[in-house]
């Protein structure tokens, strides 16, 4: 290419007059040389445009290296992320509830105990010795219980000798009366005396009165039965109270000996053997905390709350992974079972609790874990590595491939990201490829040159190198 641009003659400043021929001379040849060095200058720039477009020519033919993906159609989880601490699922404070001194401890600091297992034992001779006072206690007063029921006994006998005396006396009474009247008509005939009348007469008062007396005995007696009977009572009372002092007893003696109230795992000692133990400390002997099962506590926004509701009606239970530092390719698998029945104010979020089993005891109170909560499926959606997504001035796009091995530029409309997957809702067809790594050196058009990803090439390698040994 030729280039022709206007030449600016450059005007040699005035002379002083006094300035000698010779230098005049001089000027002048300067002034031509300063236009050949213009016009050598711009055939410079020219040529140097020139060569700038044909660098760019020759970068479109030129392969540029890329590693590419292929965008595929599959179902892919909805769910959502968050950070979640690991709490136990219950912690029990284990303390003594009588004093005396430690004599045993059955575990070791930080060892897993079952359910039932005997953890302490404290001196009971005192509290056997309270045991056995109780049930002599109880021997005393059964004896009287019987002594009572013997006086019962006695009492009614009594009153059966007391209603025979009646019997016997209302007989001779009943005689008495027969003999008066019959005296007194022989009196009115004047076949006896008046005295002899009179005697029968009093006789007969006298086996009344007798009856009348054999009766308020009677009475008596059943008084006195009751009396016993009440006794009894009171005594059998006294030994209900004895039976209770006995219970007692055997409940105090039984907290000498403590044992684990859940499986879990113990934490610091406190006390060791020998120290002495008071009832109900504030301090607890240890702390036990179950961690089979054990859940995992985690907050979302609340914007996200109906879509929990939503989900759970559908699909029951919802599934959780928890992904513990370290280890986040094998995830602890549990379920949603709790939410919150309200939101933090502060925080605008709510509290969410996923239960784990725990077997492998991977999971420990107070660890961090990553959450990821299931809520569904998506059925065939299409998804590409997430480091194939670009995001430009006109929006977000990828790279893609043709079959001429030419770079296009496509628009796209992304969903949710799952692990390293992006869910592209419009912009792509399943199997397209589109660019992973060397997007910076592409332009739309622009040729390129696939190349194995780092991984697989190093497979590769190392399966050829296997294979030579």
């Amino acid at each position: 290419m030729r280039c022709l641009a206007p030449i600016q003659t450059i005007e040699p400043s005035p002379l002083p007059a006094q300035t000698i021929p010779c230098f005049q001379s001089i000027i002048q040849r300067g002034q031509f040389s300063l236009l050949i060095l213009g016009l050598t200058y711009l055939c410079s720039a020219c040529n140097a445009t020139d060569a700038q477009s044909s660098s760019k020519e020759a970068g479109k033919k030129r392969a540029v290296p890329v590693v590419v993906a292929t965008a595929t159609q599959k179902t892919i989880p909805i769910q959502l992320s968050a950070t979640g601490t690991v709490e136990a699922y219950s912690t029990v404070s284990v303390k003594s509830q009588v004093g005396g001194q430690l004599t045993g401890v059955y575990f070791q600091q930080g060892q897993n105990v079952k359910k039932g297992d005997l953890l302490f034992k404290i001196d009971s001779r005192p509290l056997q010795a309270a045991l056995m006072q109780a049930n002599a206690a109880k021997a005393k007063d059964l004896a009287q219980v019987k002594q009572t029921q013997a006086n019962v006994l006695k009492a009614i006998a009594q009153v059966n000798q007391a209603k025979a005396n009646v019997v016997k006396d209302k007989s001779q009474a009943t005689n008495a009366d027969v003999q008066a009247q019959r005296y007194a008509s022989l009196l009115k005939e004047g076949a006896i005396s008046k005295e002899q009348a009179e005697q029968y007469q009093t006789s007969a008062a006298a086996q009344q009165a007798t009856v009348k007396a054999d009766q308020e005995g009677v009475a008596n007696a059943q008084a006195a039965i009751a009396a016993a009977q009440a006794d009894v009572q009171n005594a059998e009372a006294v030994v209900v109270a004895d039976e209770a002092a006995i219970d007692n007893a055997k409940v105090q003696l039984s907290y000498s000996s403590i044992y684990s109230p859940i499986a879990g795992r113990t934490g610091s000692l406190k006390l060791n053997q020998g120290n002495l133990v008071q009832a109900n400390a504030d301090d607890p002997l240890i702390t036990i905390s179950q961690i089979r099962p054990i859940y995992v506590n985690f907050s979302i926004p609340q914007r996200l709350l109906p879509d929990i509701k939503k989900y759970s009606a559908n699909n029951g239970k919802l599934k959780v992974d928890a992904l513990p530092p370290k280890d986040p390719g094998h995830p602890v698998q549990g379920e949603l079972t709790f939410v919150d029945s309200g939101v933090n104010t502060q925080t605008g979020t709510i509290q969410l609790k996923g239960t784990f089993a725990n077997a492998d005891e991977r999971l420990f109170p107070g660890q961090f874990v990553n959450v990821v909560l299931k809520l569904s499926e998506e059925p065939n959606a299409i998804t590409v590595p997430s480091q194939a997504v670009q995001s430009g001035q006109q929006g977000q796009f990828v790279y893609v491939v043709k079959p001429d091995k030419t770079a296009e530029i496509r628009p796209i409309t992304v969903g949710d990201t799952v692990g390293n997957e992006t869910v592209i809702k419009q912009g792509l067809k399943p199997g397209e490829q589109v660019v992973t790594d060397g997007q910076f050196n592409l332009v739309p058009g622009a040729t390129v040159q696939v190349k194995p990803e780092v991984g697989s090439r190093r497979a590769e390698v190392m399966e050829k190198m296997t294979n030579d040994k």
